[in-house]
C-alpha cells in the first residue's frame, strides 16, 4: 500500500451537534463509496479520523430495542438531551460532553481488514491509550467496546462504547470513549443492551480531571500506529 493510500486526514470538529456529524460523516462516506462504484475513476477522496463531543444525546443502533432507552420523550427535554435512531450498529449508547467521540472513515480494504479485525483495531486503540495512565483494560469476549475488569461477574464496567456502520467495505460511525463524562446520563439507559454491567470513565478510574487535548493526541498517535498510517 502507498503512503498516499495510507493516508488518513484528521480533523477535530470539537462540540458538534450529533445531526451535524452524522450529516458531516454521510458526505464524506459517500464520496469514497461513490469511488468505488465507479471503479476507481476520478480522484480518490480522502480517508478520515474526526473527532467531536456532542451536546448530551442517546442513540439507538439499526437492531437496538428502543425499550433499553428507560425515559419518555418529554423527559429527555427535561435533562437538554435528544435522541436518533440511527443506521450504526449495536444497541443504545449515551454521547455528551466529557466523552471523546470518533468517526473514523476508511476503506478497509486498502488495510486488508475485514470488519471484525477492523473492530478489534479500534478496541486496541483505547486498551494502549488506557495503558499510557497505568490502566489495564481489555476486549470482552462475545461483546464490542473496551472494558475494566471484564471477566469479573460484579465489577465489568465499560469506558468505551462502538458501534459502526460499513457498506463496501468503507466505515463509519465509530467508538466513544468516556474521559470526564458526567456518567449519571448511563442511568438512564441499559447500556448497550446490557444488563448488569457497570460504566466509567478515565477521570472516575484516576480521581481527577483529564486534559481532553491530551487524550486526543495519545489515541491519535495510537491509531495511526495500529493502521499503519500517515
Amino acid at each position: 500500500m502507498s503512503a498516499s493510500e495510507s493516508e488518513i486526514r484528521f480533523e477535530d470538529l470539537g462540540m458538534m451537534d450529533y445531526q451535524e456529524a452524522w450529516d458531516y460523516q454521510e458526505e464524506r462516506f459517500n464520496a469514497l463509496v461513490e469511488f468505488k462504484r465507479k471503479q476507481g475513476l476520478g480522484e480518490r477522496p480522502h480517508q478520515f479520523l474526526l473527532f467531536c463531543e456532542h451536546p448530551h444525546v442517546y442513540t439507538l443502533g439499526k437492531s437496538g430495542d428502543e425499550h433499553n432507552l428507560l425515559i419518555r420523550q418529554e423527559f429527555l427535554r427535561k435533562i437538554d438531551a435528544t435522541y436518533y435512531k440511527t443506521n450504526r450498529g449495536g444497541d443504545i449508547t449515551y454521547h455528551g460532553p466529557g466523552q471523546l467521540v470518533g468517526y473514523p472513515i476508511l476503506d478497509l480494504e486498502r488495510f486488508s481488514l475485514g470488519l471484525r479485525q477492523y473492530i478489534s483495531l479500534l478496541e486496541e486503540a483505547i486498551i494502549r491509550l488506557l495503558a499510557d495512565y497505568g490502566i489495564e483494560a481489555s476486549h470482552m469476549e462475545g461483546a464490542t467496546g473496551v472494558w475494566l475488569d471484564g471477566d469479573h461477574p460484579v465489577k465489568a464496567r465499560k469506558i468505551c462504547a462502538i458501534g459502526v456502520r460499513s457498506s463496501r467495505h468503507i466505515t463509519m460511525h465509530g467508538f466513544a470513549l468516556n474521559v470526564n463524562t458526567d456518567l449519571s446520563y448511563f442511568d438512564l439507559m441499559i447500556p448497550c443492551g446490557i444488563r448488569g454491567k457497570g460504566v466509567t470513565s478515565l477521570s472516575r478510574e484516576l480521581g481527577r480531571h483529564v486534559p481532553m487535548d491530551e487524550v486526543k493526541q495519545k489515541l491519535m498517535a495510537h491509531f495511526l500506529s495500529l493502521f499503519e498510517a500517515t
